[in-house]
């Protein structure tokens, strides 16, 4: 019997995801590697030497490739401790502008995906009394110019997290959410490249600068970890303190 624990990862071919791979894999858990260009993957797992690294490609949002995620994780390692639904697309386009098949697309990977992932791991989940970790965001808890379908997406996790730990709580597998601001990713980087954008947004963090991803992947192993064992239904923000303003403007400039 393998006794090894399991962390699964969604869209871990980059950013957070990949920096959440490596940060479980640094604590001892093989890990899984999922996202829609297997190259990707590859190229992260190949910089995973210490622990058995397995990599499923395929799209969160499709049901058969899910299915294939969760019978190729168990049949590899025989069961899931961690599920971390980080796989998400990011689409910015005023209400009159955005097509049906763009919000459906968005609608698909960053709802439906951590829908059906955790529903096809709960077996294994329960049976390990394990965790689940989704990767939400800041644009889940307030606004966006210009974002609100991204910003409808990951509202929508953020319930679904607290729904789902009254329902998994019971059966004693946490679920939690981390709620990031901007962060340095190649995602991110037409704005973390762009002087003008930035300084708007360190108007706005009083930390002033962008996330680390390893700053978030420290923030999903604590919440996946024993010493968050009784932290369940929480949405943890890693904003620098974005949250910290009640939106207005800085008028300390002007004292």
């Amino acid at each position: 019997m393998n006794n090894q624990k399991v962390a699964l990862v969604t869209g871990a071919g980059s950013g957070i995801g990949a920096s959440v791979a490596k940060r479980f894999a640094n604590n001892g858990f093989a890990v899984v590697l999922n996202g829609r260009t297997e190259s990707k993957l590859q190229a992260v797992a190949e910089g995973i030497s210490n622990t058995p690294v397995l990599t499923v490609p395929g799209d969160v949002s499709n049901q058969e490739d899910v299915k294939n995620l969760i019978a190729k994780t168990v049949e590899t390692f025989g069961r899931i401790d961690v599920v971390v639904n980080n796989a998400a697309i990011a689409v910015f386009q005023p209400i009159n502008e955005i097509s049906l098949d763009d919000w459906n697309t968005q609608l698909g990977i960053n709802v439906t995906g951590p829908f059906l992932v955790t529903k096809e791991a709960m077996p294994y989940l329960e049976k390990y009394q394990g965790s689940i970790v989704n990767v939400s965001s800041v644009s889940g808890i307030g606004g966006d110019w210009g974002g609100f379908a991204y910003n409808t997406t990951k509202g929508a996790i953020n319930l679904m997290t607290k729904g789902l730990a009254l329902e998994l709580g019971p059966k004693n597998v946490r679920i939690n959410a981390v709620a990031p601001s901007l962060t340095d990713t190649d995602m991110a980087a037409f704005v973390t490249e762009n002087d003008s954008i930035m300084a708007d947004f360190k108007d706005r963090i009083p930390m002033q600068r962008a996330a680390k991803p390893e700053e978030v992947s420290d923030v999903i192993a604590f919440l996946a970890s024993d010493e968050a064992r009784f932290v369940n239904g929480a949405i943890l923000t890693v904003d620098g303190g974005l949250n910290a303003s009640n939106g207005q403007p800085n008028m300390s400039k002007y004292l």
